[in-house]
């Protein structure tokens, strides 16, 4: 344990104190927002919209940050998108070891929360790791992994999120759903179930066509599908370094 603390402060230097005192991102990582401005974001593990229902270790800032290839991938797909009046937009992309150990504790407590059932409809989330929706280690540590979805151009504002709200849960209709600007992928996203598994029969023409339409666009730069979400992507080559500096801001 000692040794991998060493080698894990030697690959990324002095510890980063937060987005008021953002260092030099290390290795070949990137802000997104620095290669392609034009890509939307909407980190959702900076906020308290998503499955655990607070915000992340280390999720300091709402910003996409992942490796150099990954990011100028992702910007040859935006600009083949633009054309088809559709744009990229962000839900995670660089995930700090540290916020996966939170999922990883989150599923072990053995509470069950309102918000985890409006993500997990049909499962307890101690079965969340047994089926491989949470796991030990994520590629997102890596910087090499992103979830996105699709936003028809211009891009409409989504209405703002409410905790305390009565939203349906994911597998239902997309008006009930919590308020999102993306196209109906036909069940949202970290949807753990069957209807979010990429080729699901479930979802509507509509509903496939716009899945195809991710699938392909990221599959021409290199990117490869998580079959289980249709929003996971992962870009094959270069180390598989788990890193743990905090998600922040920009200089």
């Amino acid at each position: 344990m000692k040794l991998i603390t060493a080698l894990l402060v030697a690959a990324l230097g002095s510890p980063v104190l937060g987005a008021h005192a953002a260092a030099p991102l290390p290795g070949d990582f990137v802000f997104l927002r620095d290669v392609d401005p034009t890509i939307i974001q909407d980190i959702r593990y900076a906020t308290a919209n998503n499955f655990v229902g607070r915000r992340l270790r280390g999720y300091d800032a709402g910003e996409c940050i992942v490796t150099r290839n990954v990011a100028t991938a992702l910007k040859r797909v935006q600009q083949n998108l633009k054309p088809q009046g559709l744009s990229l937009k962000m839900y995670d992309c660089y995930r700090p070891q540290r916020a996966v150990d939170d999922m990883y504790a989150w599923a072990q407590d053995g509470h069950e929360t309102p918000s985890q059932h409006l993500y997990n409809p049909k499962m307890r989330k101690e079965d969340l790791f047994r089926l491989g929706y949470i796991a030990k280690h994520s590629g997102h540590s890596t910087g090499k992994a992103v979830d996105l979805t699709l936003v028809k151009l211009p891009a409409a504002p989504s209405a703002p999120f409410d905790p305390q709200a009565a939203y349906a849960d994911c597998t239902a209709p997309a008006n009930l759903r919590a308020p999102d600007s993306s196209v109906d992928m036909g069940a949202g996203y970290d949807c753990s179930d069957e209807k979010a598994h990429t080729n699901s029969k479930a979802i509507s023409p509509q509903q496939r066509k716009w899945r195809d339409t991710l699938v392909s666009a990221m599959a021409k730069q290199g990117f490869v599908n998580y079959r289980l979400e249709w929003w996971h992507f992962s870009l094959a080559g270069g180390g598989n370094t788990a890193f743990d500096f905090p998600v922040v801001r920009p200089r």
